[in-house]
């Protein structure tokens, strides 16, 4: 049971459609490995953790949501980027990332996803033409208190957030996984009474008490856990292979 590797990048493509997207890293296969993929593994970012799980895996090729070679970063293949690289070539494992396609995507996305681990009813989804500006937006069926809320997130998450507070009741919420924090004037733009987001801002929390919104620093890696996972386990119903996702901790 097996997916040749292009085939495997085909059905990405054609799920996420990364040729929509001005991405700060190349979206797709970023470090090709054998021709067939039998087992996958999925994880965050491939950091030198991930990879060393994947190779205890015995997997063909590793998905994740943080892959290599972003924009402004130094090109030379040396340090950990050296150490990273020469391990996937020496197993010959490929590598696959996607990052905006799959903070957008509408059910397999990182938002998507997050809404659902947190059962926040979708109302909308907003983009920017390129895809730059994920928001979306929820509605509660009933209005929570911030600390209530902030102990759900915790729950589910398994994370305490750091919460600034209002005195308004959470009814509408919006969100964006990750580094999203600086998409908050446009979640105050929607009206809503509270914005999560992976990380903070100096900035953001003046924004939020001032115009009187809960906001919530639910952790990038927290946030972003989802979507890999759930694409992993989509492809393995869809195509002939095995899947298994890895959570590498991050306190971020």
């Amino acid at each position: 049971m097996a997916v040749e590797l292009f085939e495997l990048v085909a059905n990405l493509d054609a799920i996420l459609q990364p040729a929509r997207f001005k991405d700060y890293s190349p979206n797709g296969l970023q470090v090709e490995g054998r021709a067939r993929v039998a087992r996958l593994v999925t994880g965050v970012t491939a950091c030198q953790a991930l990879l060393e799980a994947a190779i205890a895996e015995r997997a063909d090729a590793v998905l994740v949501h943080h892959g290599y070679f972003w924009r402004g970063e130094n090109p030379c293949l040396t340090g950990i980027k050296r150490r990273r690289i020469a391990l996937l070539l020496e197993h010959d494992i490929s590598l696959l990332a996607y990052h905006l396609p799959l903070d957008e995507h509408p059910s397999l996305g990182n938002n998507a996803q997050l809404a659902q681990q947190l059962g926040i009813p979708v109302v909308s989804q907003r983009y920017e033409g390129d895809g730059s500006c994920p928001v979306m937006e929820g509605q509660l069926p009933t209005a929570v208190a911030g600390h209530a809320f902030a102990a759900h997130l915790a729950r589910v998450l398994g994370r305490k957030p750091m919460h600034i507070a209002a005195e308004r009741e959470i009814r509408r919420l919006a969100w964006c996984t990750g580094g999203g924090q600086g998409f908050i004037e446009h979640a105050i733009e929607l009206g809503v009474d509270a914005y999560i987001s992976g990380e903070v801002s100096e900035q953001t929390v003046h924004i939020a008490r001032e115009n009187a919104i809960h906001f919530f620093a639910a952790g990038h890696h927290a946030t972003e856990r989802y979507g890999v996972q759930a694409l992993g386990e989509h492809l393995a119903k869809i195509l002939p292979l095995e899947h298994r996702f890895l959570d590498i901790e991050n306190p971020a």
